[in-house]
């Protein structure tokens, strides 16, 4: 029997699922356990309930209102007769005018539950998933006592899934955070979420595995594996250790339909205590740069560069007047360790560097022709995007894409304009522009920046054809 696993995002269940029957419980306030042993017993008899009867005030379910846009119009001779009469226009007939556009369907709204975490208790601050509230027009957090509050969008980062609300609330329970570094292969976990919209449920199970990357899931990736069930709902919510501590939030599951198979990931608490301090403070994340192209240290590399390292990133390149050449950083460095924590490879600098707050100092551990180094870099900031030109601007289509001048890693050198960001179901989205495309050429002229860009498109009065790079493929995109 042949099946193929999926991958998915422990997505917020449909509203229409959800049965919530929680009856009333009185909020305990959190006190930590005096020994993971002495958690585990309840009259003698061995049991996670103690754990979860502090654990689970400070859990919630989440609920939003996502309007959804409706599709672009599209002109009536571009679409067959005989659907025309599906479209809410008086000209459906195709008698009239054939260029008139059809109607937009109408907007309409659709519901979703997920899971989070109260992590601050004097200010209301709950955590969750980036895409249980992505779009939401309303969100709603209730309590394990069944008490609901309207929760105000502090921040939210797609690039780690992180986003951090705030409801105003009295006797409130916060979850302690622990060390995610501190876990080890085998350890015991438990989840808690709202798996389906059913209400606060629980699930056990052990790590199965640690610094989980390379998944294509979010930008930044340093999961926690766990074989602990998690469903659809689930994302937002607590991964905790016996001794009552956050150490995850639950955020994806692979699967063959979506459901549980015991492949789950959970986002440590090393990376997101980084971007929520950054949410709470500026309501987005700044993220650093190196100024670095960097690669994996594999068997054959630390050979070749007379290194006895296992793991660590090898710097490739290093761009001029950026941090890391002003740092002091050469090509063919082996970088092993970030301010004292070893590094297992290029995405775990990428995740260490990408999270730090722009102007901070980052102790670099180095190896140089077999030496090792300590050089202190400050974390610079990602290029400003350019502000997108008035020919640009105006093109409807475009609407939600961000632009840049990059220079293209390629073997000529050239240059060209990166899609920095696409908001989703946007125009440009739905065009099918995506981020990080690189667009080389417009009309069949190069084009090497922003004012190339806004001049090719200048030029062209009605459609423009944008050549894309996008990884290996080469696409084109009628604007």
């Amino acid at each position: 029997m042949n099946m193929t696993l999926r991958f998915s995002k422990a997505l917020p269940a449909a509203a229409g699922l959800a049965l919530i029957l929680a009856a009333p419980q009185t909020v305990i306030p959190f006190a930590r356990a005096e020994s993971a042993s002495a958690a585990l017993l309840q009259n003698s008899i061995p049991s996670l309930a103690p754990i979860i009867e502090r654990v689970s005030p400070a859990v919630v379910n989440i609920s939003v209102k996502v309007k959804a846009k409706g599709e672009p119009a599209i002109a009536q001779n571009q679409i067959p007769k005989e659907f025309r009469r599906f479209f809410e226009n008086p000209n459906a007939d195709g008698d009239d005018d054939d260029n008139q556009p059809a109607a937009r369907p109408r907007p309409r709204e659709r519901g979703a539950m997920g899971s989070g975490v109260i992590v601050d208790a004097k200010k209301g601050y709950v955590i969750t998933n980036h895409h249980v509230i992505d779009d939401a027009s309303e969100i709603t957090v209730t309590l394990k006592d069944r008490r609901e509050f309207t929760a105000k969008l502090v921040g939210s980062d797609e690039g780690t899934d992180v986003a951090l609300l705030q409801i105003e609330a009295k006797d409130l329970v916060q979850l302690p955070t622990g060390d995610s570094s501190a876990l080890k292969v085998g350890d015991y976990v438990i989840a808690v979420g709202n798996p389906f919209g059913l209400g606060q449920t629980v699930t056990s199970g052990i790590v199965s595995a640690l610094g989980r990357s390379s998944l294509n899931i979010e930008g930044f990736e340093d999961f926690i594996q766990t074989d602990a069930s998690i469903n659809p709902g689930n994302s937002g919510g607590a991964l905790i250790n016996l001794k009552g501590e956050l150490i995850g939030i639950n955020t994806a599951i692979i699967g063959p339909s979506g459901g549980n198979v015991g492949i789950g990931f959970a986002i440590p608490t090393t990376m997101f205590e980084q971007v929520t301090a950054q949410l709470a403070k500026y309501g987005e994340v700044k993220r650093g740069r190196l100024g670095v192209q960097i690669q994996d240290l594999t068997p054959e590399l630390a050979k070749n560069l007379g290194v006895s390292q296992e793991y660590g990133a090898v710097i490739g390149k290093i761009e001029k007047d950026s941090p890391a050449d002003h740092g002091g950083l050469k090509t063919g460095d082996v970088v092993i360790a970030v301010n004292d924590r070893a590094l297992v490879g290029s995405a775990d600098l990428r995740n260490r560097i990408g999270l730090m707050t722009v102007g901070t100092e980052a102790h670099l551990t180095v190896l140089r022709d077999g030496n090792k180094k300590n050089l202190n870099v400050t974390v610079g900031k990602l290029p400003t995007e350019q502000k997108v030109a008035t020919a640009v601007s105006e093109r409807p289509t475009l609407e939600g894409a961000s632009f840049s001048t990059v220079t293209l890693a390629d073997s000529k050198g050239g240059k060209g304009v990166r899609i920095t960001n696409v908001a989703r179901n946007s125009p440009a989205y739905q065009l099918g522009l995506r981020a990080n495309d690189l667009i080389i050429a417009v009309n069949r002229t190069s084009v090497k920046n922003m004012e190339d860009f806004n001049n090719v498109l200048k030029d062209s009065k009605r459609q423009a054809a944008l050549f894309i790079k996008r990884g290996d493929e080469d696409l084109l995109v009628i604007v």
